[in-house]
């Protein structure tokens, strides 16, 4: 087995870990809500520890429901991640066409120190 190959099921046994220990492990039973949101978290916090606190502003656009802020979050993340992988595939492209030309002009240089094709020397 190569090292990458190693690396990256490492990571794929890091990730299922990360996915399945808090189920398995009952993390959030007795709650409400046992998997909310910092956000959502944070307002029970402030209505219970200070009820009459005025927010500073309101959102721009509040969904009508729950399935629609995910959905809506989840279209932000994968376009972040569309964003991201362009980036990185334009770089990796760049850095691929820049050891192409390189190795071609290295190619060239050595034919070129051979003499003409076809000479007969």
């Amino acid at each position: 087995m190569s090292r990458n190959t190693r690396i990256n099921a490492l990571l794929l046994l890091v990730v299922v870990a990360l996915a399945v220990l808090p189920l398995a492990l009952g993390l959030g039973e007795g709650r409400e809500e046992p998997f909310a949101g910092a956000d959502a978290q944070a307002e029970t916090a402030i209505t219970e520890n200070a009820p009459d606190y005025e927010p500073w502003f309101t959102p721009l656009y509040e969904p009508p429901s729950g399935e629609i802020e995910s959905a809506l979050f989840s279209l932000q993340a994968a376009l972040g991640a569309g964003v991201l992988a362009y980036y990185f595939g334009l770089r990796r492209g760049r850095r691929q066409g820049e050891e192409r030309a390189r190795a071609g002009a290295a190619d060239d240089a050595g034919t070129a120190a051979d003499g003409p094709a076809g000479s007969g020397e």
